[in-house]
């Protein structure tokens, strides 16, 4: 963050000194400097709204899950989101890592405190925070807005068998399963190097098949996205093959970090 905004007073310095070598320079570096606070006002609103983002998560997680004490919580939404993309977002993802840090390495980290390696992953999860209208305003977030659900690796790849039957018109649960667990949800359906491929229908963007997934939700399959819609609010809530992926891919292997 400090980098971005030293790259943008750098940016301004220079523009400034370009533009008051020409005419009109007072107005057109008023238009410059106007342009760069906006941009930097547009990151850190995005940057505090993440933080609060994952504070709301944590603060749910600590409410309902008091078992867990030792875990790292982290969004998988905000890289590239702008303000706006934000304030229509129906879905936000928080991945979840249950931890043990006895024993763990205890190693220097750049001067700035110190840094626990080789920490034994326990469990994983993925927290969904399903969101309604006017979830965020000019306040931040509003909790009586979103929905949470906690999905740990078991029930993910139940709702991933699910959407690939009904994605492709395979029934062969066993075999999606294996599938699915050593290979990778792309667009076009399930890629396996070892085990072979499953592909998924080809539709048009208006069509939509639908699983009776559970009493809470129902899965559809988009050409474009898995949708998940919930019974209770009655809202549908798409998830992009790119947020899928990651997730997969999270559930999959080994975190690189917390």
């Amino acid at each position: 963050m400090k980098k971005l905004f030293t790259l943008l007073i750098i940016c301004l310095i220079i523009n400034t000194q370009n533009l008051n070598a020409q005419k009109n320079d007072g107005a057109a570096a008023a238009v410059a400097i106007g342009g760069l606070l906006a941009i930097g006002s547009g990151v850190a609103a995005v940057q505090a709204m993440k933080e609060q983002a994952e504070l709301s998560a944590t603060e749910w997680f600590l409410t309902n899950h008091p078992e867990f004490n030792q875990f790292s919580m982290k969004t998988l939404d905000f890289d590239g989101k702008k303000m706006g993309d934000l304030s229509t977002t129906s879905l936000l993802t928080f991945r979840v890592v249950e931890f043990e840090i006895d024993g763990a390495k205890k190693v220097l980290s750049d001067g700035n405190g110190y840094d626990y390696r080789n920490l034994k992953i326990k469990k994983k999860f993925v927290l969904f925070c399903f969101t309604s209208k006017g979830w965020v305003n000019q306040y931040g977030i509003n909790n009586d807005k979103i929905k949470w659900q906690l999905v740990d690796v078991n029930e993910w790849m139940n709702m991933m068998a699910a959407y690939s039957k009904v994605a492709s018109g395979f029934d062969g649960d066993e075999r999606i399963r294996d599938l699915l667990k050593g290979g990778k949800i792309v667009n076009r359906g399930i890629k396996n190097k070892s085990k072979g491929d499953l592909d998924f229908y080809r539709m048009g963007g208006d069509m939509y098949l639908v699983d009776e997934y559970s009493d809470d939700m129902k899965l559809i399959f988009n050409e474009r996205s898995l949708g998940i819609y919930l019974k209770e609010t009655k809202d549908l809530v798409q998830i992009s093959r790119g947020a899928i992926i990651k997730i997969h891919d999270f559930f999959m292997n080994s975190p690189k970090s917390l």
